[in-house]
Order: structure tokens, then sequence, then C-alpha cells
């Protein structure tokens, strides 16, 4: 397997540093799933309204939801700007 598969493989899910609007959950599930945070952003808020239990999930995922390393956030904002 390659270095590419490798990565795809070991991927994890962090708070963003790079993308974030008040704790970075948003950002980090869309880096995760190499999506527009804007569209998951859209989905939190839909959800929020029509379940009622967004809010309490976004506190919880801010509370246990790592922060993404540094280093890791460099490579994905050196991505971001290579992929503009």
């Amino acid at each position: 397997m390659d270095k590419k598969g490798e990565t795809m493989n070991n991927k994890k899910l962090y708070k963003s540093n790079t993308d974030k609007k008040i704790a970075g959950v948003c950002g980090g599930i869309a880096e995760y799933l190499n999506i527009d945070s804007t569209v998951i952003r859209i989905i939190w808020i839909i959800s929020s309204f029509a379940i009622g239990t967004g809010l309490i999930a976004y506190i919880i995922c801010a509370l246990v939801m790592p922060n993404q390393p540094i280093n890791e956030a460099k490579v994905i904002k050196e991505e971001t700007k290579i992929d503009k």
C-alpha cells in the first residue's frame, strides 16, 4: 500500500485550528470528510432547529474532540492554498 492510502486509513477527527468560527468542530468534521465546512455548518444549524439537540451535541463535540496538532494544521493550510 502506498503512503497516500496509509494516510487515508489513519485519518483522525480533530477540531480545526484553521477553519473555525466558534470551536472548530464543524471545520474539523469538514476536513475529516473532505467537504466544504459551510455545508457542515448549514446541516448543523438546520438539524439544531429541526431536532433541537444540535447545540448540546456541539458543546459535547467541542469538549470531547481533541485539538488539531499544529503540524497537521500547517499541512492542511498549505494544501488549501495549492487547491485554490
